[in-house]
C-alpha cells in the first residue's frame, strides 16, 4: 500500500454472495466505527481519521463496489443502484458480526456524501445497532430545493447524467473524479500530488469508471427517479434517530451539498454538536487538516 501516502493498512476482501468481492479496512479494536464514503471517493479518504482512531476504536471502511480496491464488475454482473449499496453495506456489517467477533450493537456510523443516503438507509434497517451518528457534507433526505437543482449546477448535471458527451466525460477523461480533487469543486487548498493522485488510482481505466457514473446518474430528485423511494423512506426514518449523540461538520464551500442541506440537517438534529469551517468544501477532512480530526477524536472519546 505504500502507493498510497499514510494508508499504511491490511486490506481484506468480502465475497458477496455473487461472487463479487469488496474490498475494506477492519483497523483497531474496541467499539466499533463503521465510516462510508460518497462519490468519486474511496476508503483513502478516511485514512486519517483510522489513523487517529485505531488506537481505541475499530474502524470498518468499505469501499463500495465499482471503486477504491473492490471489484469493478460489469452491469450483467452488478446493479449500480442506491438499494444495492445498501445491501452491500448490511452482508458486509453482518459478516463481520457473524464472522469476525463484531458487536451487534455499538456502532458509530460515520457519512460523507453518498454515504449518508447508503448509511442511514441500512441504520433505519437495524436501528438497534447504531449508537453515534457523524454527519460530513451529505444528506439522507430529499433535496430541500426540491426536485431540481441550483441554477449554477442545472447545466453540469445536465450535462454529465443525461448527454453521451457526459458519458465520454466520465468514461474517457476521468472528468469527473478529476474535478472533484481539485480546487474549487471539491477542496479550497490543492491536495499534494501524491494525494490527489492516491485519490485518483483507482479510477486510471475506463473500466474502473463506471460506478462514478451511475453514482451521478442515481441523484435521487423526484418520484420519478429510481433511487427516490428509498432516499424518501430513508428521510422518513430519521426522526427515531434524532436522540442520539450526533456531530456535524461541515464544509461550507460545497459547491454541491450546501447551507441549506446543512440546516435540514440542524433541523432534525437539533441537539447535534455542529461544526461549521468557512474555509473548507466537500472534502472536509482534506481542507481543515486536525481541525475536524480533533472534534471527531474528543466526540468519540466522550
Amino acid at each position: 500500500m505504500t502507493r498510497y501516502p499514510d494508508y499504511p493498512f491490511t486490506s481484506h476482501r468480502f465475497r458477496h454472495a455473487s461472487g463479487i468481492h469488496q474490498h475494506y479496512l477492519d483497523e483497531g479494536d474496541g467499539p466499533p466505527v463503521l465510516m462510508v464514503h460518497g462519490n468519486p471517493s474511496w476508503s483513502y479518504m478516511w485514512r486519517r481519521p483510522v489513523l487517529a482512531l485505531r488506537d481505541r476504536f475499530r474502524c470498518v471502511v468499505p469501499d463500495h463496489i465499482g471503486m477504491g480496491l473492490s471489484d469493478a464488475p460489469g452491469e450483467d454482473r452488478y446493479t449500480y443502484t442506491l438499494a444495492s449499496r445498501v445491501d452491500d453495506l448490511d452482508a458486509l456489517v453482518e459478516h463481520l458480526i457473524t464472522a469476525h467477533g463484531a458487536p451487534e450493537t455499538g456502532w458509530t456510523l460515520i457519512m460523507h456524501d453518498w454515504g449518508g443516503p447508503i448509511g442511514m438507509a441500512w441504520a433505519a434497517r437495524h436501528p438497534h445497532r447504531v449508537a453515534r451518528l457523524v454527519v460530513c457534507n451529505t444528506a439522507a433526505f430529499p433535496n430541500p430545493h426540491g426536485e431540481r437543482f441550483r441554477p449554477t449546477l442545472r447545466m453540469p448535471f445536465w450535462l454529465l447524467r443525461d448527454t453521451h458527451a457526459g458519458e465520454r466525460l466520465f468514461l474517457r477523461h476521468n472528468a469527473f473524479a478529476r474535478l472533484a480533487t481539485s480546487p474549487p469543486f471539491g477542496v479550497l487548498r490543492p491536495m499534494p500530488r501524491a494525494v490527489r493522485a492516491a485519490y485518483l488510482a483507482p479510477t486510471s481505466r475506463p473500466g474502473t469508471r463506471r460506478a462514478i457514473q451511475r453514482f451521478v446518474q442515481d441523484i435521487p430528485l423526484g418520484p420519478g427517479d429510481r433511487a427516490w423511494p428509498l432516499l424518501h423512506q430513508t428521510g422518513r426514518a430519521l426522526a427515531q434517530f434524532s436522540g442520539l449523540p450526533t456531530l456535524i461538520g461541515w464544509g461550507l464551500r460545497d459547491p454541491v451539498l450546501d447551507k441549506a442541506i446543512l440546516t435540514e440537517w440542524r433541523r432534525r438534529f437539533p441537539e447535534a454538536r455542529t461544526h461549521v469551517y468557512r474555509h473548507a468544501g466537500h472534502y472536509l477532512l482534506e481542507d481543515t487538516d486536525q481541525h475536524f480530526l480533533t472534534e471527531l477524536r474528543q466526540f468519540l472519546r466522550h
